[in-house]
């Protein structure tokens, strides 16, 4: 998959202030063209959603550690009628639907992304395997959008999920710092502060 959506793997490894200005080269004209592209892609969400986590399987099977469901499973037919990856594919698809209904509204996306990513913390899926899913979604919606798939399109969606995927690591660590300070006892808390003096 050398192309030129490949730089879209490595968008987890951005930082807050990085990630802000990947958001911010959504032009009106990028937010049109996904919005308008969403409205054919939804058609077939279920199916975009299954091809999603079968080809992510397929060239990262590193990430069904992750799903303990499909952790066992070998044969990708299998996986293809599987309920419960429809089932986690629309949870996906909708959180993108979700992301596009906001592209108007960024403090709602940047609310529900972030939050997205301190749930992840809790299923235990870190930030290196996000924007695997962004990378297989491009994929996935190619062939259904045909001539309508255009660079610029192309473009758009990349900015847009990197964006997405630098929130959700944002809110992953934010969780993870959390959940680090309560495990510290009280003590060490004000043993640390006074070190810090």
């Amino acid at each position: 998959m050398g192309c030129a959506i490949s730089g879209l793997a490595q968008s987890a490894d951005l930082g807050e202030k990085k990630v802000l200005e990947e958001g911010s080269r959504l032009s009106e004209a990028s937010i049109e063209m996904i919005k308008e592209s969403w409205k054919v892609i939804k058609d077939d969400i279920a199916k975009v959603g299954i091809i999603v986590f079968v080809r992510l399987f397929e060239t990262h099977p590193e990430c069904k550690n992750v799903f303990f469901l499909f952790r066992d499973i070998k044969d990708l037919e299998r996986l293809r009628t599987s309920r419960e990856l429809r089932a986690h594919g629309l949870r996906v698809m909708s959180f993108i639907e979700k992301s596009v209904a906001r592209l108007d509204q960024m403090e709602r996306l940047e609310a529900l992304a972030v939050n997205l990513g301190r749930s992840h913390y809790h299923y235990n899926a870190p930030p290196k395997y996000y924007s695997y899913v962004g990378v297989e979604f491009i994929s996935a919606v190619q062939p259904i959008l045909k001539e309508r798939w255009t660079t610029e399109l192309e473009e758009a969606w990349k900015t847009l999920f990197q964006y997405v995927t630098g929130l959700m690591q944002q809110g992953y660590e934010e969780e993870s710092e959390r959940h680090n300070q309560a495990a510290v006892s009280p003590k060490e808390r004000v043993d640390k502060r006074n070190t810090a003096l």
